[in-house]
């Protein structure tokens, strides 16, 4: 499948890294693929980074079937590398299929990626512990109130300059072990990385404001 390019009329200015939130600024250009019954995945190109229309009865706004994955490329010398990009891939097709949304060709969105990368690799930071986060999703992009899977979706990577998550480094951190709340059960969606499942966070946030409030309260 060919993988068509459009130039941006105006390149971006390029944030200092040191002094933004994780996933707040975005590079010039995406890769973007729809896919529909009748002609499977098609039209994969790269575009400028742009807001993207959704109608207010979209399947994803309502149903949650979507999926993502989070990688990142490096800056080695002169050269973009990533890391285990094979293996993420890999694994988004593993959460289609859990999710019932239909196989992405892997060569196709291989190709997309490292092509994208290469178009964007002076966004790639220099500092030490800074990357160009990569972002691959897909959501359903049906428009109708109907209980039932999509027939239409877009895939979709994004890139976002990024510090180290732990500004403080690789040190060790608190961590609060859950007894109350769960985001994976037999048969359920923990082996997906899907909207659906790490929504749950809030319930972890819910657990540690609580502990919190306990803690200041003088309770144990």
């Amino acid at each position: 499948m060919e993988i068509k390019f459009v130039e941006t009329k105006k390149l971006k200015a390029k944030p200092d890294v040191s002094k933004i939130g994780f996933g707040t600024h975005f590079s010039d250009y995406m890769f973007v693929m729809d896919y529909d019954a009748a002609q499977g995945w098609h039209d994969a190109r790269i575009v400028p980074h742009e807001k993207i229309l959704l109608d207010p009865a979209n399947a994803t706004l309502h149903y949650g079937q979507a999926i993502f994955e989070g990688l990142k490329a490096y800056r080695q010398g002169n050269k973009a590398v990533t890391f285990r990009a094979k293996d993420h891939l890999n694994r988004l097709n593993r959460s289609a299929k859990i999710l019932d949304i239909p196989e992405l060709p892997f060569d196709v969105i291989h190709a997309g990626l490292l092509k994208l990368i290469d178009i964007e690799k002076d966004w790639i930071p220099k500092e030490k512990g800074q990357s160009l986060y990569i972002r691959p999703f897909v959501f359903a992009t049906d428009e109708v109130l109907g209980v039932s899977v999509s027939k239409k979706y877009k895939f979709m990577i994004i890139l976002s300059p990024v510090a180290a998550y732990y500004a403080h480094g690789f040190a060790p951190v608190k961590i609060l072990v859950e007894d109350k709340y769960v985001r994976a059960v037999r048969g359920g969606l923990g082996a997906a990385k899907t909207p659906a499942m790490t929504c749950s966070l809030a319930n972890d946030l819910k657990t540690i404001i609580s502990s919190m409030r306990l803690r200041n309260s003088g309770r144990k």
